[in-house]
């Protein structure tokens, strides 16, 4: 068998599947996304309303378990200069406690402007910001995972292209 049969062989085989859960972490709700099978769209599932860190990692426990989440992708909201400021070490104190609650890995994203992201899509839409808080703060997520969905796909496309060459 000659190597370029092989390596089209190789590109046949189906694709493992991703099961990603991306959330936009705030004081009042958390703002929760998932992405299809393959990895290719986010899209967000629901808002919780934060009550206690033990009722929040409940509600996100079920949804783990249900989508079979092998991965969290947490916002991060940077300064705009680039800094971590209070908000964001408040993502990572709750990220780490997370974590370690559904004893599953992290990966942060960059999240900024992705509330204002979400706030423009609302408009666009003809719906309210104001009203639709719970909203703004689920399509935040899906941003925040489809950025990371976006980054993956690249970087393991990239990875194939330097094997090939």
């Amino acid at each position: 068998m000659d190597s370029r049969r092989i390596s089209v062989i190789s590109q046949e085989q189906p694709k493992p599947f991703i099961s990603a859960l991306g959330l936009d972490f705030g004081r009042k709700r958390i703002g929760v996304a998932g992405c299809d099978r393959t990895g290719l769209i986010a899209t967000g599932i629901t808002t919780i309303e934060r009550t206690s860190f033990e009722q929040d990692v409940e509600q996100i426990r079920q949804i783990v378990n249900e989508r079979e989440v092998q991965v969290l992708v947490m916002g991060l909201p940077y300064s705009m200069d680039g800094s971590l400021g209070f908000q964001a070490r408040q993502v990572q104190k709750f990220t780490k406690r997370l974590t370690k609650a559904l004893n599953l890995p992290v990966e942060y994203m960059d999240e900024r402007l992705t509330s204002f992201q979400a706030e423009q899509l609302l408009i666009a839409e003809n719906r309210s910001p104001s009203r639709n808080k719970g909203l703004i703060d689920r399509k935040a997520a899906a941003l925040i995972l489809q950025q990371w969905l976006d980054l993956k796909r690249a970087n393991s496309r990239s990875s194939v292209a330097a094997i090939e060459y």
